[in-house]
């Protein structure tokens, strides 16, 4: 299973990891200097959701957060919203 959102498949990038050393020159230093750089992964913010499909199922998916934000995935209503009762008249 690929660590992969269902959504809109984002999913894991490469990046560098930069170190540096040194003191900042706007905070009095003489600069900072680049004394290494390795390769990264830059992870997708999976989570794992009971969502509602449009057929009216429930399935549980992995949704990135963006997606979860945006409001591309409905998620189950677990309780149905409270109602004020109707008064009879």
């Amino acid at each position: 299973m690929a660590r992969a959102c269902d959504v809109c498949g984002k999913t894991a990038s490469m990046g560098n990891q930069v170190e540096t050393r040194g003191k900042a020159k706007y905070l009095g230093g003489v600069g900072t200097k680049v004394t290494g750089i390795s390769r990264r992964q830059f992870k997708p913010n999976l989570q794992r959701v009971r969502c509602s499909l449009p057929n009216g199922t429930h399935k549980t998916l992995m949704v990135c957060t963006q997606c979860l934000k945006s409001g591309r995935v409905r998620k189950v209503v677990k309780q149905k919203p409270f109602q004020l009762p109707v008064a009879h008249s």
